[in-house]
This record gives structure tokens, sequence and C-alpha cells, in this order.
């Protein structure tokens, strides 16, 4: 076999739901092309836990095929306890420059490979500055979809032209016409992310150095959002999703839990998960409680302990979830419910009796369900997951509304009826949305394989990687 002729360098965000799918666009590569190798350089965030340094121990384990061409590097924690994004990565600069360095100099022999690029999270802009020190294009991966990103790019241009601000809009029946949707965006619905005073300003500089960049890979296939992916002009975009680690099991971890979904009919029940930061108060606790209740329908749910008020921290598994749900809710429920801690979503979502998804609408769990087939109610709380949400329900048509506008900072309560009235929708066996799921989920299958859309965009993207060294 030939030697790797093209050295990438990743630098993504360590936190699982940016990680896990760098690493599979990596991976992608890898197995694409052997001219390539990819060094995966892990930063600490003051909020990293043991699941990333966990996750990137198995991939070491279990990529044994790609282990010559595959490597991390794990750079030393800088102590900071403050999460603030951009001062975090100007810190980092000097870190990810020594490593880059010591890679170019171990590698300077005739024969091995050069270093052809940097692909940097969505998140990581300040490093495209290490990439032009050393003279090699960047390109970033966008983890979510490609209309969010459009959307992103139009608020910052019109910020700086016209000083618009979305957050002055926010509780206004303003509409704005994204030219990256179809229909007008309602204002009232622009994402938790560009509605934080702190961040909204680094949002925008990355906005601004994602126009440097030689291309922008997205976490989207062309099926999906096409209308999204053919507005853009500058810089070119290379969709190459769905990006995701279905062969993540839980079975053998779980059993407990597949044994009872094991045991329900098809399609039957109705999963509750809002991702790794989310979680909720008692009070939206019992309200969620009294609607499964109510609509009679199957359910798992993941309930989780929100971390203590100021902290930032993830959220944990409760002791005892009683504690916090109606009394006598867990007996009255036995027989066609489970209330879970922490869940394995993509086990869970693959499985037959799952038939309808209660979810925050990060992107990953967006393209999740619909690999899966398995309709979403959409029930945003952080991030872009409202943007999500909306792309979802009325731009795609591919999911049902249980609060589109939801935030975790308002302090609203949805209430039981709206909740109900969500579940009910969502686990209606013939519906149109169902189908359209399921055609789309053929769909995104078909993207992956020889032939399909972003297959052909992972070559171009390949093409376009080895046309810098030529």
């Amino acid at each position: 076999m030939n030697k790797a002729q093209a050295q990438l360098v990743f630098v993504p965000i360590p936190v699982m739901g940016h990680l896990v799918s760098t690493v599979e666009v990596a991976k992608l590569l890898l197995t694409r092309d052997h001219r390539l190798s990819i060094t995966v350089l892990v930063l600490e965030l003051p909020l990293t836990n043991s699941k990333v340094q966990n996750y990137v121990e198995s991939v070491q384990d279990s990529s044994s095929t790609l282990s010559n061409r595959l490597r991390f590097i794990d750079l030393s924690k800088d102590g900071s306890e403050l999460f603030d994004l951009s001062s975090f990565f100007e810190r980092q600069k000097p870190n990810v420059k020594d490593a880059v360095l010591k890679i170019t100099q171990s590698e300077s022999s005739v024969d091995s490979p050069r270093l052809a690029g940097f692909v940097l999270d969505m998140f990581c802009t300040p490093m495209i500055d290490v990439a032009n020190e050393f003279g090699v294009p960047s390109y970033f991966f966008c983890t979510s979809g490609a209309a969010f990103l459009g959307f992103v790019l139009y608020e910052q241009k019109i910020h700086d032209e016209a000083e618009f601000d979305a957050i002055q809009f926010k509780d206004s029946d303003t509409e704005l016409l994204v030219p990256c949707l179809i229909n007008p965006f309602p204002a009232r619905s622009t994402p938790s992310a560009m509605l934080n005073k702190e961040r909204l300003p680094y949002l925008r500089n990355a906005a601004r150095r994602f126009r440097e960049a030689k291309g922008i890979i997205v976490n989207t296939f062309l099926e999906l959002e096409s209308h999204a992916i053919e507005s853009f002009e500058t810089p070119p975009l290379y969709p190459v999703g769905p990006i995701l680690n279905v062969e993540l099991d839980g079975r053998n971890s779980h059993q407990e839990i597949m044994q009872w979904l094991d045991d329900q009919p098809v399609a039957s029940v109705v999963f509750l998960c809002f991702g790794s930061m989310g979680s909720f108060g008692e009070d939206q606790l019992k309200e969620i409680a009294c609607a499964l209740e109510h609509s009679g329908h199957r359910f798992l749910w993941s309930v989780r302990r929100p971390p203590p008020p100021g902290k930032q921290a993830f959220p944990t598994d409760y002791e005892d979830p009683q504690e916090v749900l109606p009394e006598g809710f867990l007996e009255r429920t036995a027989a066609v419910g489970k209330v879970i801690g922490w869940a394995p979503q993509v086990a869970i979502l693959a499985h037959p009796a799952i038939g309808g998804f209660v979810s925050h609408c990060g992107w990953n769990s967006v393209l999740e369900s619909i690999w899966f087939g398995v309709p979403i109610a959409t029930w945003p709380i952080y991030a872009e997951q409202q943007f999500n949400a909306f792309e979802m329900v009325i731009e795609l048509g591919l999911a049902v509304e249980i609060k589109m506008d939801y935030s975790k900072e308002s302090g609203m309560i949805v209430n039981c009826d709206e909740i109900e009235r969500g579940i009910r929708c969502l686990m209606e066996n013939d519906s149109e949305k169902r189908k359209k799921v399921k055609e789309m989920s053929e769909k995104s299958r078909m993207a992956l394989i020889e032939g399909g859309s972003s297959y052909h965009w992972l070559g171009r993207l390949i093409e376009d990687v080895m046309d810098t060294l030529a």
C-alpha cells in the first residue's frame, strides 16, 4: 500500500457532541483515501469530562486498520476555570503551534506526508492564525446544519452593514428573510446561542473568519438541506453527512433498558431525551409526567438532575427520581413507562419499539432520528436548537412542535396540555410526517454510498486537499 502523502491536523472542541462527529469525518477521509493521514489535537476545556478521554481511548483501540494514519495528541490543560472561548483559544494557540511544529519536524523526510491543512471546529476559528503561520489552508467543520451556518453568516453580515442586533428583536413578531431559508424566520425563535450578549460577539467574529477558509465541511446532506446548501456562494461547502457513530451500542452496558424495549410492541414507545446538557426543574418535570400519563402512550424518559444554580456543570442522574415526580406517578405508569437516567440514545433510537422522539433538537440528535426513521417532537433548550426546531417543523416539515421557541433562560413552563398534544401528534401511526421521515431516512443512507451526494462531496474535498500539494 502507498504511504500517506498528505497530513491534516484536526482541532475539535473536546465535547462529545462535537468530538464524535469530528472523528467520524476523519475516519471517513482515511477510509476513502490511503494518501491521507490525520492528527487530532485534543484540547481540554474546563468542562471536559472523563467521557472525552474514554472515547478517545476507545477509538484508538478500535481503529486498528487506521492506526498508522490516525493519531491523537493530548494537549495540556491550561488550568483556567473560566469558560470563555475567545481567551481559551488564544491561550491554546502556542500549544497547537508547538504540537504541529513537532509533527512537521518528525515527518521532514522526503517520503513523509506533507502538512496539507487544518480542519477546525466551527468554534475554533482563532486557530486559523496558526494554520496561516504554517502557510496551509484552513477548512472549518460545521457540526450544525447548513441552514444554521447560513443564518450565522446572515446575522453577522446585517449586523456589520446595518447595525442589526438579533437580541433587540427576540420578543417581537418581526420576521426575517434569510437567504438560506425558504420561509420567513420569526425573530422570537432566534437561538439561545445568539442571544447571549457575552458570546454573540465571538460568534460574529467566527462568522467573519469562516469567510477566510478554503471551505466548510458540513454535517448534512444535499437531499435534506438543498435550499440552504445551494444558497451558499463562498466559501464553498462540502456537505458530507450525515456523520454519525451509529455503532455506539448500549445493549451490553444498559441491558435493563434494552430488555424493557424488547418487551414493547413495534413503534409504540415515545422516547424523551434532552441531550448531555439538558435538564429541567421539578415544576417542569411534573408537567411532563402529567402529559405522559394522560396521553396513555408507552414511554421511556431520561430524567436528569440540573447542576446547582450558577455552576457550569453537566446534569447528573437522580438516585431516586420519585423525589421530583408527582406522587404515585411511577407506580401508576409502571405497566407502560420507564424512567431512566443517562440514556444510550443511539441504541434506543435504533430499537424498533421506538415510535417517536421528544428531543432538544441538537443537530446530532436530529440526524440520528432521521437515520433511524424516528419522527421528532421539538423541545429546544439551548445553543442553536431553537433554529433547528424551526427548520425541522416549518422549513422541512419533518417534525411536530411541542414548543419551538422554548429556552432554558426564559424560565417558562410548558404546560401539560401542550406537551400531551405534541406527544399525541407525534405518535400518530399514519401521519404524513412519519412517512416523510421514513423517506428522508432512506435518502440519508443513500447519500453516503458510492454514487450518493455526500460520497461525491467527500471526493471533492479530498481532491481539493491534494491539490494544495501539487
